[in-house]
């Protein structure tokens, strides 16, 4: 399952940056996203959010559940967009008074026959994960 990280840096204090980002419904830094929408749950483990992203193109559906909330660190949720599995995990640092970093990391696994354009998707989502990492550090710095 290939795997990629992200690290990004902002001015704002740590508690600031989870209450932003815990919300996932929040789309401002993630550039493919055009709407997601809670459906189940209240921000906790089992929560359900579905994602309305266009990517590459191409209108994506994917459903994310919260399977790792831990406050004020760390956010996990697993997606469903059918031949594309993902893991995408959220952690916030405290690295100085009032400032935090944010490690952002996402898995994806490509199943069935769509398989075979992995190292593709690779590329792709390395661009989708740059802009996002710089997407998010712009928004962070403006709360």
């Amino acid at each position: 399952m290939p795997r990629l990280v992200r690290h990004v840096a902002t001015s704002r204090p740590a508690e600031l940056v989870w209450d932003f980002l815990a919300d996932f419904t929040t789309e401002q830094w993630d550039p493919p996203t055009r709407q997601t929408r809670r459906t189940a749950g209240d921000g906790g483990v089992g929560t359900v959010y579905r994602n309305g992203s266009h990517l590459f193109g191409v209108d994506a559906p994917v459903t994310y559940t919260v399977v790792d909330h831990e406050p004020p660190r760390r956010l996990r949720l697993r997606g469903d967009a059918g031949r594309v599995q993902f893991l995408d995990t959220i952690e916030v640092h405290d690295v100085r008074a009032g400032r935090a970093r944010v490690d952002y990391t996402v898995q994806f696994d490509v199943r069935g026959a769509a398989r075979v354009l992995t190292p593709l998707a690779v590329l792709a989502m390395r661009r989708v994960a740059d802009d996002a990492a710089r997407q998010m550090g712009r928004v962070l710095d403006e709360l």
